[in-house]
């Protein structure tokens, strides 16, 4: 089987260099970027299966940079960011990054969440190339897992991969709470035991969700998880 590639956009060289070589380690191709407009060039001419990005670049920062590549294809973006803001994050999920981590962080956190972007791309490849699920509905919330789209009504909402991998595993069992762990199970593909930062994980993409579906339609159970309202 070929490698999977992935591409690094990261200015610092020393960290650059560290991801590129660990990821190389762990069996995947590897590009390197080191500014805004780098990242956009290698990507869109490169295709990689994975972006792991920075978001702050020169050039124009990691946002702009999500902004261009998935104006023109939907690349899996694994956003690394300095600050732990969640107003900062949402901006990088509104733009079409599936993932982020906060720096400092772990370089086998980075390979599992590398390797789960791969792991989702995989099964949606399967799907479509398979028999088409039945299509998913909540009053006007309709998702089409076949087809991978979503609409309200009469409008088609875009979201990200993981967006709508987390809508569709709601959307299976309307009404059913469903739990954080389980979510970053099902979705994220986690094997290993809730963190608080798979729980602060999950509680964001909610948030994202909500602002692209309307509030309303995602229910909160505090200590427990979310729900889909049936309609």
């Amino acid at each position: 089987m070929t490698a999977r590639t992935v591409l690094v956009v990261e200015d610092d060289r020393t960290i650059n260099d560290a991801l590129s070589q660990r990821l190389l380690a762990e069996g995947y191709a590897v590009l390197q970027a080191f500014d805004g407009p780098g990242a956009v060039e290698l990507a869109l001419s490169r295709t990689p299966d994975v972006v792991v990005l920075d978001v702050m670049l020169p050039g124009y920062d990691g946002h702009e940079v999500c902004r261009r590549i998935q104006a023109e294809q939907p690349f899996p973006v694994l956003m690394l960011t300095a600050r732990d803001d969640e107003a900062d994050i949402l901006v990088g999920l509104g733009v079409g990054a599936d993932d982020y981590l906060t720096k400092p962080f772990r370089m086998r956190e980075v390979i599992a969440r590398v390797a789960a972007l791969v792991r989702r791309v995989d099964r949606a490849a399967e799907l479509a190339a398979g028999q088409h699920p039945r299509v998913l509905r909540a009053g006007d919330l309709v998702v089409d897992p076949g087809r991978r789209r979503v609409s309200v009504g009469d409008r088609e909402i875009h979201l990200t991969p993981t967006e709508f991998d987390l809508l569709t595993c709601l959307a299976q069992v309307p009404g059913q709470v469903l739990s954080r762990d389980r979510l970053l199970t099902e979705v994220w593909g986690w094997a290993d035991a809730l963190s608080g930062a798979g729980t602060r994980t999950v509680d964001t993409h909610v948030k994202a969700l909500r602002a692209k579906i309307g509030p309303a339609r995602i229910r909160t159970v505090h200590g427990v998880g979310y729900a889909l309202e049936e309609g």
